[in-house]
């Protein structure tokens, strides 16, 4: 059973509310570079109409910056709504300027303006004068960003940490923490509090217990701030959406989530999807017509993964049908008793002919394929009509 969300503040990204009491939305990443304005907005396009919430672009640049005002004019002008964000590592003022054109930017905690590559070990004094230039940066970007009325997100990559971090802290869920905790520091000086975060790393283990841990501290402290969630260089095929499954999964059984990305070295329009399914599947938001069906055995006498697809087929034209449960089970052995709650049940009988249950009261017994299809499908109808 999913557990009671954890409560976060709204955090509102162009017209989206991220957090508070809205649903859990799904983001993307545009995968080419943000000059090839044409491709951007295709793509964003795509993006937008399978039911991507909030888009990224990658802003390497100062003419990136421009492209990206372009390109979010040009999705205006098409009565594409959806709100943009400049995705900026290494350099705080490209991140300044981004403010100026995007809903939301996204800085990397562990690059801002610490150097990746540099010494391995520190001194105190070392290790300070690394952490005031951050705070002396930030200071300036969340300041501009709460004038302008701007939200940020501040990203912990497991993989990207600054080294000065890493060595006092070390490489794990507590280094996560502590990063974050430096640049939240600096949003309470300032006041500003449109801010989102995320711990992820490509260990799905260590993000979820780097996302367990920020979230009980975060608690203590009384910062309800909204969390991203994505399993990050997940990579592609079923091990990547199983992995990312599992990452993001957890975390949104335990009730921790607002925001989330699933990241696929494909095209981006396949991470939608995914995560359709992931919230789905956890509980979190329903997509569509939620499908119960066992995998079959020696027991089952008719063709149920026909029967399933067409089944699916069918009902997926109805309109308003997405917050229905259906069974489709291979036989009585566990038939009701593991269609749960499902609003309708087929059930199997040895002699090939199928039986429908509605809230396991039997409505149809020993029938064709064609007429429990036939009957659902009116009888689905009439349960929907009076919603």
């Amino acid at each position: 059973m999913i557990a009671k969300r954890r409560q976060t503040k709204e955090v509102v990204i162009g017209h989206v509310g991220v957090g508070g009491n809205n649903d859990i939305s799904i983001q993307s990443m545009t995968n080419i570079p943000t000059k090839n304005v044409e491709g951007n907005v295709r793509q964003i396009c795509e993006l937008f109409e399978g039911g991507c919430e909030i888009i990224r672009l990658a802003v390497t640049n100062l003419e990136d910056v421009k492209f990206f005002a372009e390109i979010r004019k040009i999705l205006r002008a098409k009565n594409i709504p959806i709100p943009m964000v400049a995705d900026v590592h290494f350099s705080p003022a490209i991140a300044l300027d981004c403010l100026e054109v995007a809903d939301k930017v996204r800085i990397n905690a562990g690059n801002f303006s610490d150097r990746l590559m540099g010494p391995k070990s520190f001194v105190d004094d070392e290790f300070f004068v690394g952490k005031n230039k951050l705070q002396k940066s930030l200071g300036k970007f969340f300041q501009k960003a709460k004038d302008l009325k701007k939200s940020v997100r501040i990203g912990i990559n497991h993989g990207s940490l600054a080294p000065r971090i890493v060595y006092k802290f070390g490489h794990g869920d507590v280094a996560m923490w502590e990063s974050a905790k430096e640049c939240l520091e600096v949003a309470r000086e300032v006041q500003f509090e449109n801010i989102i975060l995320s711990f992820k790393a490509s260990d799905a283990k260590k993000m979820i217990a780097a996302n367990r841990l920020a979230c009980s501290k975060l608690d203590e402290m009384g910062s309800y701030y909204p969390i991203h969630l994505g399993v990050t260089e997940s990579g592609n095929g079923d091990y990547a959406r199983i992995k990312s499954a599992i990452g993001i999964g957890c975390l949104l059984m335990d009730g921790i989530g607002d925001t989330l990305r699933v990241s696929l070295t494909e095209d981006p329009t396949r991470e939608i999807e995914v995560a359709k399914n992931i919230l789905q599947g956890c509980g979190a938001r329903r997509y569509g017509i939620e499908f119960i069906a066992c995998p079959s055995c020696g027991r089952t006498s008719y063709d149920i993964q026909s029967v399933l697809g067409k089944l699916r087929t069918q009902l997926e034209k109805l309109p308003s049908a997405k917050n229905l449960k259906i069974a489709v089970m291979g036989c009585m052995v566990n038939g009701l008793g593991e269609a749960g709650d499902a609003d309708f049940a087929i059930i199997g009988s040895p002699n090939g002919t199928l039986s429908l249950y509605q809230n396991k009261n039997c409505v149809l017994k020993n029938v064709s394929w064609k007429e429990i299809c036939k009957n659902l499908t009116k009888i689905c109808r009439l349960k929907l009509d009076r919603v």
